[in-house]
């Protein structure tokens, strides 16, 4: 008689055990059978036990599959509980090796945080292990680890987010920047206290007072020193996260706190020698931390960037008097006497030659923000610390013609303003981005020196267009492509910068320019369009066919959880056939494809309904879900299917992201609109009409088909077969 449909032989294991072949009831999950009809092991598996690497949907258990029994998140977290307070040093301490372990899992750390188990650590922090510095100096390691693992377990536990920041003691608060603040700490007591410090900074305003009065950016320079990356990430994060929540008035670039101390040269140079120059490679979370400090520094130009000019504010005035004196100091030497009108007349003058568009007030053409003050702080910048080339620069354009003289004051706003665009300055961080440029922590003035490069540019650019008046945004269009096109090289120092623009001069240009329209080369006669439209429903099966293969190679998939965290994996892959979604959790990143067998739940592709992205994901809308920053967004999709269930997915990157994305779709018959999918038709379009057209080469395509010929006078010439 063969077995009930509900009934499949499993292997189950347990701790310290060799695993067993049972019998499952898929009715009555919790009832195992000795096969060959040896009766009931257990009639219900006990509260406190749970099978781990089971299907979420218990019909899809097979034969064959391995069950594992292990103790349940509720009883697991009670042991745990009151293990670690043991009286034992190394009962304790094996505790919290276990706690720090066990504490990623968040239905462990729901049920340990009910057990009020953060209180528990958190009262260990601040007294329990005081006890234990007394044998510090015989048991360092001992203590350090037994620290480590107390702190570790904290981080993991309060990145779940079920508890609230702003429940913490100054005590608490004081003992951990203690840590910070000793010269000779445990590297991974030192870790997890700057994390802690940097997670308490960014959720809570409050907390941020109180960390602030314990510790200075000046206390965590020394970490900077050390050869550890790690710790230098975590110090930079820190020096971060205290810029960004600082209050706006210690923000200010004149008499800010914050401002004066990001940039002063101890900060700059000890970052630029110990990391950036450093023998070792920067990793992907010290490029992010570098650039998040890059993007602070030059945030701090906003304030100045939208501040107007106010026409009868004297000190400001006075500011475009001396670019006046420095431009012209021997003609108002000797014209320092006459009438008011005449002086009028020689003010104006020579506010046309400096190439302002208002001659006769000038403070009128900063009123504009952006990039208001700025423009005039930069323009006194470069006239006081590059005085020749700016008095060479403008004297050289004021001997002009008028139509072809290049306009100083003009260009030197008008160049700000860009400058400020490309360096997004006023922008809060990326999540997500690594994009930041060594040059500018090569100076302590690394903005003014960055625009004295590209004026200079801007003027080189002037002439060898030979431009007017009139052309004035085409050679601000040429001058931008310049400088992107060079900071895309990452040049390693303001020098190498201006050595690069050198050779990007208008001439190349040009040429680059010529050389992508004939790689993009688009015939828009008849012919050629109808053969563009016949060919795409290829390309796009072609497209369609690459999405579908590489989503049966599959993607390992991180979960969402905080930047340092250790990394969580899962892995999704499409069956051959195209009719199943094959997934399941992965406890490392792994090495080429996923068996499908290793991955136990499974999402019919009958059962998708659609496909949503960005801010329509579930997991978006979650509270805290990565403060759905811009990048996120970008990267998040979920896969809706029956009974209002999802499959919530963040790609690695923008590519898999439009992959998944086109694949998905394309399952679902519906229309693959990804960038990626636009670039790969235009790519193979061309590809294939460059092929096809190859044998027309330097043949005119007329616009029309010829006409068709006149039939002939007689068929004498067609040769029977028959």
């Amino acid at each position: 008689m063969p077995p009930p449909a509900d009934i499949v032989k499993v292997a189950i294991e347990w701790p310290d055990a060799f695993p067993k072949l049972m019998e499952i009831d898929q009715v009555s999950p919790g009832t195992a059978r000795l096969p060959e009809g040896g009766g009931l092991l257990c009639s219900r598996v006990p509260h406190h036990y749970v099978f781990s690497c089971v299907p979420q949907n218990r019909n899809d258990i097979k034969n064959g599959s391995i069950l594992r029994l292990t103790t349940s998140p509720s009883l697991s977290a009670s042991q745990l509980h009151e293990r670690i307070q043991s009286s034992s040093m190394d009962a304790k301490l094996e505790a919290l090796k276990d706690l720090a372990s066990a504490s990623r899992d968040i239905t462990f750390a729901q049920e340990f945080i009910n057990l009020d188990g953060i209180s528990l650590l958190t009262q260990m922090v601040e007294s329990g292990t005081e006890r234990y510095q007394k044998l510090q100096k015989i048991m360092k390691p001992c203590f350090g680890d037994l620290l480590s693992f107390t702190l570790t377990a904290f981080v993991e536990l309060m990145d779940h987010g079920i508890v609230s920041w702003d429940t913490f003691s100054v005590a608490f608060i004081k003992k951990i920047a203690s840590y910070v603040n000793k010269s000779a700490m445990d590297a991974a007591v030192l870790q997890r206290s700057l994390a802690i410090l940097e997670s308490m900074v960014l959720n809570s305003q409050d907390l941020y007072q109180k960390v602030a009065q314990e510790i200075t950016i000046g206390q965590l320079i020394p970490h900077l020193q050390c050869a550890d990356q790690d710790i230098q990430t975590y110090t930079v994060a820190v020096i971060n996260a205290l810029f960004l929540k600082a209050p706006e008035e210690k923000r200010q670039v004149t008499d800010g706190e914050m401002a004066h101390i990001l940039a002063q040269k101890q900060l700059r140079s000890i970052i630029l020698s110990n990391i950036i120059r450093s023998n070792q490679p920067i990793n992907d979370e010290m490029a992010h931390q570098l650039y998040v400090l890059q993007v602070l520094t030059f945030n701090l130009l906003e304030d100045r960037m939208m501040t107007k000019m106010d026409p009868q504010d004297q000190a400001q005035r006075d500011i475009i008097f001396e670019l006046r004196r420095i431009a012209f100091d021997v003609e108002c030497d000797s014209n320092n006497s006459g009438s008011i009108e005449k002086r009028k007349s020689m003010y104006t003058r020579d506010y046309k030659k400096l190439g302002f568009i208002n001659h006769v007030n000038p403070a009128v053409d900063f009123t504009q923000i952006p990039p208001g003050m700025l423009a005039l702080d930069n323009m006194l910048y470069f006239a006081k610390h590059h005085q020749d080339a700016y008095i060479r620069m403008v004297l050289e354009n004021s001997s002009r013609e008028d139509k072809h003289e290049c306009p100083f004051g003009r260009s030197s706003i008008e160049l700000t303003k860009m400058l400020c665009e490309i360096l997004r300055v006023g922008e809060l961080p990326s999540e997500n981005c690594h994009d930041f440029h060594p040059m500018f922590f090569t100076h302590d003035r690394s903005f003014e020196e960055f625009f004295c490069i590209c004026i200079q540019l801007l003027n080189k650019t002037w002439k060898e267009m030979r431009a007017t008046s009139e052309d004035f945004n085409k050679v601000m269009q040429v001058v931008r492509e310049q400088i992107m096109r060079t900071l895309t090289h990452k040049p390693n120092s303001l020098d190498q910068f201006k050595s690069r623009l050198q050779n990007m001069s208008y001439t190349e240009i040009l040429k680059i320019r010529q050389s992508e329209r004939m790689n993009q080369e688009d015939f828009q006669s008849r012919p050629i369009v109808e053969l563009r439209e016949k060919i795409q429903p290829e390309i796009m099966e072609l497209i369609k066919q690459q999405r579908l293969n590489r989503l049966c190679e599959g993607t390992c998939f991180k979960k969402t959880n905080n930047r340092r965290k250790p990394d969580k994996y899962w892995y999704c892959r499409l069956s051959p056939n195209h009719k199943v979604l094959h997934y399941g959790d992965l406890e490392e990143s792994p090495q080429g494809e996923v068996p499908f067998d290793s991955l136990q739940d499974k999402l019919p592709v009958v059962e998708m309904k659609a496909v949503v992205t960005g801010k329509d994901c579930p997991h978006m809308k979650e509270k805290g879900a990565l403060k759905q920053s811009k990048e996120w967004l970008e990267l998040a999709f979920s896969v809706l299917y029956e009974s209002d269930e999802y499959l919530n997915f963040m790609a690695p990157d923008k590519h898999e992201y439009c992959v998944w994305t086109d694949g998905l779709n394309a399952l679902l018959g519906k229309e693959m609109t990804s960038e990626y999918t636009k670039a790969d038709m235009d790519t193979l379009l061309s590809m294939e009409m460059k092929l096809r057209l190859l044998d027309l080469e330097n043949i005119q395509i007329p616009e029309a088909p010829p006409p068709i010929p006149k039939e002939p006078s007689n068929y004498d010439f067609v040769y029977d077969c028959n």
